[in-house]
């Protein structure tokens, strides 16, 4: 399962999924705005750090509907049947380089992103770091594509100097495209 810790530092979450581990397997799987993570792992455990979570303080720490542990150790045996089913798969070199999610950091090597690929199912998700990454390269205007506002909201709750919209249907792209000058 997976939980929303909203209100601590990370390393204060981090310190909780050491202790919590004593009930099974709990790590931190997103690290998505300042004080906001999320930690995935066997159900024991994070109730576990739920609870340690709540008693440090935290302004909010709740269970996810979610149905897996995703972003964790636990989901190596996924990642291992991604990478079968990508072992000929060929992932040409971008031309526009990406950040990944694994490592914070921009790649267009065609194997590198298959690599990263693979990884960022049982790795945590280092959103906060991705978006830093790109600010600190120039970026300065996100759009978020599907449905929902979460990611934007993660992004305005990092630098709300940022320029932020969302696209989730016609009326919102039309939108974007008019306030991006388009």
């Amino acid at each position: 399962t997976m939980a929303a810790i909203i209100g601590l530092e990370r390393e204060q979450v981090l310190d909780i999924c050491e202790l919590a581990s004593s009930e099974g397997v709990v790590e931190a799987a997103n690290f998505n705005c300042p004080g906001q993570i999320v930690v995935a792992g066997e159900v024991k455990a994070v109730n576990k750090a739920v609870d340690l979570a709540k008693a440090k303080g935290a302004k909010r720490a709740v269970i996810l509907a979610v149905s897996a542990p995703f972003h964790c150790s636990l989901l190596k045996p996924a990642a291992d049947n991604l990478a079968k089913e990508l072992t000929n798969v060929v992932i040409k070199d971008s031309k526009i380089p990406v950040v990944s999610n694994v490592n914070a950091d921009f790649t267009s090597e065609g194997n590198k992103v298959k690599e990263l690929l693979i990884k960022q199912v049982n790795s945590p998700v280092l959103w906060e770091d991705c978006i830093k990454k790109m600010i600190n390269s120039g970026v300065d205007t996100f759009v978020e594509v599907g449905p929902g506002k979460a990611l934007s909201s993660f992004v305005k709750k990092i630098d709300k100097t940022l320029k932020v919209s969302n696209v989730e249907d016609t009326e919102s792209l039309y939108k974007t495209i008019k306030n991006l000058g388009g």
